[in-house]
């Protein structure tokens, strides 16, 4: 699988299958933490830009390619996050995108809508620790195994564990972030 995931940054045909594979939820994982559709769009296409750099880095005994995409896309998000603190946001907002079409705009925001109630779920981890939040974000969220965000996240299965107990009992009154966490 190494050897496929490695082809994906040489072989035109692997990529765009592997992106006709993934850009669905990569696209949804995105659209549940940002609102505006440019930037969702732009994120997106940053996340597979990333990933033909990275496509190397892959290891298939470590996780799902789901996994590893989450854990680009986190990356990918986590630097335009810092990116947009440093600058000035009208002249971010204004300058350097690509204009979308109105059916693009509109798709988008089908998403971005669809995905309103995950933003809610966010809004009530915003008080956890960093790391807690995180591990509870890709499994009630993004449906991760504790194995996959672990992996995500690049730290061990266990303390993905217990940092996921942590954020459940912390979050234990808030039945919205709750449903779905079996994992």
């Amino acid at each position: 699988m190494r050897r496929k995931q490695a082809e994906i940054a040489t072989d035109p045909v692997a990529f765009e299958a592997f992106y006709r594979r993934h850009v669905d939820a990569v696209t949804r994982f995105l659209a549940r933490r940002v609102e505006d559709p440019h930037t969702v769009a732009d994120l997106v296409a940053e996340v597979f830009v990333a990933v033909l750099d990275s496509a190397h880095t892959y290891r298939a005994g470590l996780g799902s390619e789901i996994a590893w995409l989450y854990g680009v896309a986190r990356n990918t998000l986590s630097a335009e996050r810092r990116r947009a603190f440093r600058e000035s946001r009208l002249a971010d907002r204004v300058g350097g995108r690509r204009l979308l079409d109105a059916d693009d705009v509109v798709r988008l925001e089908e998403r971005i809508d669809a995905e309103s109630r995950a933003r809610r779920a966010f809004e009530a981890m915003a008080g956890l620790p960093e790391g807690e939040r995180a591990v509870m974000e890709l499994i009630a969220i993004d449906q991760l195994t504790v194995t996959e965000a672990a992996q995500a996240l690049g730290i061990r299965q266990g303390t993905a564990r217990v940092r996921l107990h942590r954020a459940r009992r912390a979050l234990r009154d808030v039945p919205l972030v709750m449903e779905g966490t079996t994992g």
